[in-house]
């Protein structure tokens, strides 16, 4: 994909809003979406070239986070363990950054869209609640229990990264027909 840095922007505001509009702490009560930070992360990769942007949007998440923790609400997430989200969220965008270079629209690249989707989200849900179950001081770990808590958690990390990313390829795809329609020879 040759995007455009002034797409690029375009794009990395939207992932900005919406980060800020479902991060579960904040406002995903209001509209009853679940939270979109890991295909936040997901598609930051696929669409924004520059490390910049990874590097932006981890700032991003630790400033909301930590206004919740400012304002004096209970945050038990700021433990030890916050440090991890670090490379769990770092998997996320390596994901959507390697899926980037295979990309053109074809079905098998849906396959591999799939399946990397599934690969970036078992790894973010491997280090982050890998890293608050062991790290946190919360829990007195053992695998058993933690393997137990990956059967119940995974699903849902994946049900919603799939769905906003799903809903990603969507619009992606649309804007490449208009703009083949059009004429427009540079995807979007």
């Amino acid at each position: 994909m040759s995007l455009s840095p002034r797409i690029q922007i375009i794009i990395g505001l939207i992932l900005a809003t919406l980060l800020v509009l479902t991060r579960s702490q904040h406002f995903a009560d209001l509209h009853h979406l679940p939270s979109a930070s890991w295909a936040v992360f997901f598609l930051v990769g696929v669409y924004i070239k520059s490390r910049w942007g990874l590097t932006a949007f981890l700032s991003l998440t630790f400033l909301l986070d930590f206004s919740v923790f400012w304002s004096g609400a209970n945050s038990v997430c700021f433990t030890q363990a916050y440090i991890m989200l670090l490379p769990a969220y770092a998997a996320l965008w390596m994901g959507g950054h390697w899926y980037a270079k295979q990309h053109n629209l074809t079905f098998n690249r849906l396959l591999l869209l799939g399946s990397t989707v599934f690969v970036a989200t078992f790894s973010c849900e491997l280090l982050s609640s890998g890293g608050y179950y062991f790290l946190s001081g919360i829990f007195e770990p053992n695998l058993s229990e933690f393997a137990s808590r990956l059967v119940q958690y995974y699903p849902y990390s994946l049900s919603s990264t799939a769905f906003y990313v799903t809903v990603a390829a969507i619009v992606h795809s649309l804007i490449h027909s208009i703009n083949g329609m059009h004429g427009i020879t540079r995807t979007a």
